[in-house]
């Protein structure tokens, strides 16, 4: 959700194995998603222990009511996600695969074809891992902006992206809006 533009060079650095092309599926919500994460959530908790100090839903499919690709998207609380040994192993051993590396934020994938999830891994206390939850907990309870924001998410998922963060870097108007109506102030 960061403001900066992304660009090809830039996206290029923190992807692991480089930009993917793609087009984007939006399907209606899943009842199952809860469940879903709640598993997944156990089971970073089981692997991390106390490293992961916060374990939160975020992202589309952890709203009721709201069309989303269909990826359970985590995010983990770690004290310091730069320090990777202190981690990442453990995550890479039951299945997750790093696929992107920035500064303060490591993201990985689990579960492909039939149960994707994406783990973010930041600090606990990051303004990206408020941003998410400020807007997670808006959406769920004001249904106009979360229509509209499915409404702008299936008009850009008819569209082929040169890669998924492009589509992400596409949504920021209407997010930025709406967390601008949340009471969002950057610090």
């Amino acid at each position: 959700m960061a403001r900066e533009s992304l660009d090809a060079e830039r996206l290029a650095a923190m992807l692991v194995h480089g930009p993917t092309p793609t087009r984007v599926e939006i399907v209606d919500y899943d009842p199952d998603w809860p469940r879903r994460f709640a598993r997944r959530a156990a089971e970073v908790r089981e692997i991390l222990g106390e490293r992961a100090r916060l374990v939160e839903h975020i992202g589309s499919t952890s709203v009721p009511g709201l069309a989303a690709k269909p990826v359970v998207d985590i995010v983990v609380g770690i004290d310091d996600p730069d320090d990777e040994p202190a981690y990442l192993p453990d995550l890479e051993a039951a299945g997750y695969e790093l696929r992107v590396t920035e500064p303060g934020h490591r993201a990985l994938r689990a579960g492909d074809p039939d149960e994707p999830v994406n783990l973010h891994c930041y600090a606990p206390d990051d303004v990206e891992t408020r941003r998410y939850l400020v807007l997670r907990d808006h959406l769920r309870s004001h249904p106009d902006d979360r229509d509209r924001y499915a409404a702008v998410k299936r008009e850009l998922a008819t569209r082929e992206w040169d890669d998924m963060n492009y589509y992400a870097e596409a949504k920021g108007p209407v997010i930025w809006d709406i967390l601008g109506r949340a009471g969002w102030v950057e610090p």
